[in-house]
């Protein structure tokens, strides 16, 4: 399984990596993990966030019509 840095996973995501922080400081962003002293990311846990991001969109736009 490739690992990401948040770095990367910024990129990514297209947000800043203070943002990404303060996601993982609240719980809400992709599934992350300290190895040593480096935060990475699953690429599949990654992933599955974006996928989950969108069902979420969607189905909140769906029951808003």
């Amino acid at each position: 399984d490739e690992l990401l840095t948040i770095d990367e996973v910024a990129a990514i995501v297209r947000a800043p990596v203070a943002t990404m922080r303060y996601w993982r400081h609240l719980g809400v962003g992709p599934r992350s993990f300290r190895l040593g002293r480096r935060v990475v990311y699953r690429a599949d846990d990654l992933h599955a966030w974006i996928s989950a991001q969108a069902i979420a969109s969607e189905s909140t736009a769906a029951t808003s019509k």
